[in-house]
């Protein structure tokens, strides 16, 4: 039973027919063994799957891997240009279909090494030389991670500046502001769409300072012990364009710091689209009713036909959780590991191309739907005009005159809850209404009923008061400039 048990967990693995084991001469490693691995460990151990992505920065790495042993006399100048000239060769080949199709390789090295023998013989052979594939994968992954990153930071950016079109479409506009969903205070809805883009721009400071991290180039570490032919590795970096050099050998060979950043403030970046999504479908359904989201974002029912669902920000909540886990996912692979390279550092790859195909596809989901999307200023408005959220803004002119706060804070929340046992709105109370109630309030404080009047009080900086709304928001379009300078 137990073996049957055991056949029955790993079904994808076996071999339609009896395991032929590879040829030992086929692997960059075979000298050792005297047999080769079974069928069911290639197909287990095998990555072409899915680092096959990082062809490219596999082939310009050896490109540049190529002409740094010409340098110290490994390879001939003619030599490295010919193994250059392959190795281009095999990038073109790759972006036609099919090409991975009968591909048996375990990894993207391995493929490209027997493309380039396929083209350039055994002159191919010296191309490994002094260099380790453990070197090899962080060159090749912070090479790919770092354009990643720039164009989530694209993706960010352009998000930031949808919301301040938003922002600038309704100027005048005042929403709700919310805590433990309760309306809590107005604010403008410029203010509102400013604190996102200040979550957004926290974000791309972090994806900045993730990328300075990642733009180190490890070659010339070696397996773990640093190589013997003694390259420049400077001028390597150059022409790979990182910003500078690894210092550790070991640390190169067993670090994946840079992959976990990425997938922090990927996760961080993810959170912040979620908060939106979540506030947005709130905002838009018909209990609120003062968003309306674009038909071209969301979708119907298969039942009910009256249903406009907001399912573009339903899946962007929902990406957040993959994203998280990726993170989560590589964070625990890197416990307790022994230095310095383990096998289990392959794991690291597959969440963090699924985590960032994720990030990246909610900023530009989220964008579409910030750019489509419609706000009814008169129904947020109602919504302000109908709650009692000036009752802050009440108190406070109290305490400008003289009455301490707590007190202040009592006797309007006992005018809040009169009105709402009698069913009276703000609005509905006069200047004499007010100073009967209680002699503390003066006529004149009336005009606190209407929410325009509280906002002009929040004149702090960060505030919502118009003019600092204004300011802050000439301010964020500013900065989204020099954020892009820097793309």
């Amino acid at each position: 039973m137990r073996i049957l048990y055991s056949l029955l967990l790993i079904p994808w693995v076996l071999p339609a027919q009896t395991p032929t084991p590879a040829k030992t001469t086929d692997k960059l490693w075979g000298g050792r063994f005297a047999e080769g691995p079974s069928q069911v460990f290639e197909q287990f151990s095998g990555s072409l799957h899915f680092d096959r992505k990082l062809i490219e920065a596999d082939v310009v790495g050896t490109q540049a891997y190529a002409r740094a042993l010409a340098r110290v006399k490994i390879l001939t100048t003619a030599e490295a240009e010919r193994i250059s000239t392959a190795l281009g060769q095999v990038l073109d080949a790759s972006r036609r279909p099919g090409f991975y199709d009968k591909a048996t390789d375990e990894d993207i090295h391995s493929l490209v090494i027997r493309e380039l023998k396929e083209r350039a013989g055994p002159l191919a052979d010296k191309i490994h030389t002094g260099r380790s594939r453990n070197e090899q994968i962080s060159l090749d992954v912070r090479w790919w991670l770092r354009g990643e990153i720039d164009l989530t930071r694209r993706l960010a950016i352009d998000l930031m500046s949808a919301l301040l079109t938003q922002a600038a479409a309704y100027p005048e506009a005042v929403v709700p502001g919310f805590t433990h969903t309760r309306r809590a205070q107005p604010v403008l809805w410029g203010h509102y769409l400013h604190a996102y883009f200040e979550m957004f721009a926290r974000d791309l400071d972090r994806l900045e300072e993730v990328r300075r991290r990642v733009n180190l180039m490890p070659m010339g570490s070696g397996a773990l012990a640093g190589s013997s032919f003694d390259y420049d590795r400077a001028a390597m970096a150059r022409e790979l364009g990182f910003d500078g050099l690894t210092r550790n050998s070991m640390d190169v060979s067993a670090d994946r710091d840079f992959v976990i950043d990425t997938l922090h403030a990927d996760a961080l970046l993810m959170q912040h689209l979620s908060r939106l999504a979540e506030d947005w479908i709130l905002y838009s359904s018909d209990e609120f009713g003062w968003l309306e989201l674009s038909d071209k974002v969301t979708s119907g029912s298969s039942l009910m036909p009256q249903k406009k669902n907001p399912d573009s920000l339903e899946l962007i909540r929902g990406k957040y959780g993959r994203v998280f886990g990726a993170y989560t996912a590589v964070m625990s692979l890197m416990k307790g590991l022994p230095l310095t390279y383990n096998r289990d550092m392959q794991e690291d790859k597959e969440p963090l191309f699924d985590a960032l195909a994720a990030t990246q596809g909610s900023l530009a989901m989220a964008k579409n739907v910030v750019d489509t999307a419609k706000l009814r200023p008169a129904v947020a408005l109602r919504a302000v005009e109908e709650s009692w959220s000036i009752a802050t803004d009440l108190a406070e002119e109290l305490a400008r005159r003289g009455t301490p706060f707590h007190q202040a804070h009592q006797l309007v929340g006992r005018l809040v809850l009169t009105s709402i046992q009698a069913g009276k709105k703000p609005a509905a109370w006069t200047g004499a209404d007010l100073q009967a109630f209680d002699p503390a309030f003066q006529p004149d404080m009336v005009k606190f009923m209407n929410p325009f009047e509280g906002l002009k009080t929040r004149n702090v900086l960060g505030g919502t008061a118009p003019e600092r709304v204004i300011e802050a928001l000439a301010a964020a379009q500013s900065r989204l400039a020099a954020y892009r300078l820097k793309l």
